[in-house]
């Protein structure tokens, strides 16, 4: 019998999205020839290390045909106490946001969540909802920030990441 303790497994789920399943038209873009509702799932964490001194959240699209992927969400600043996001969280100007979280530009070019909205044809892209657990309470950027230039700053500050990624095609 082991008497090292079992370490918390660092976790994401969502009540609105599964893993390796596709993503519901509530949750995808509404324009560039999609006509879903926009609205960001539900998603709630556990697990996170005991140093966490707040989280960020990120929705990237790896499979998107511009060399680089694309950023549909990026929030940070989340505080250490907060462990789910409701539905429609991502919403710009939302109630149901952290008020010490920062929503960043996505590649739309807007703040906010901007959900799935591939091109017509494309086989489904995956999109990796990934929440960190950061040592710091305040990642050094704004609104403005790019999802690189965020990302670039976990990369230094990421105590541990989960990642959920679901599908969009068609």
């Amino acid at each position: 019998m082991s008497t090292e303790a079992t370490k918390p497994t660092f976790t994401l789920s969502s009540a609105d999205i599964k893993e390796g399943e596709p993503i519901a038209a509530i949750h995808t873009f509404n324009g560039f020839g999609c006509s879903g509702e926009n609205l960001s799932p539900a998603l709630k964490w556990s697990g996170a290390p005991p140093e966490t001194k707040s989280f960020a959240l990120t929705c990237y699209d790896p499979d998107a045909p511009t060399g680089s992927g694309f950023w549909h969400w990026v929030v940070f600043n989340i505080p250490p106490n907060v462990t789910e996001l409701p539905r429609g969280a991502g919403s710009p100007g939302s109630a149901a946001a952290p008020k010490s979280a920062v929503q960043s530009r996505t590649d739309f070019g807007a703040t906010g969540y901007g959900g799935p909205c591939p091109p017509k044809g494309d086989t489904p892209h995956r999109y990796q909802f990934t929440i960190f657990a950061v040592d710091t309470d305040m990642i050094e950027a704004d609104a403005q920030a790019s999802g690189a230039l965020v990302g670039f700053n976990l990369h230094f500050h990421t105590l541990a990441k989960t990642t959920l990624t679901a599908l969009f095609g068609h």
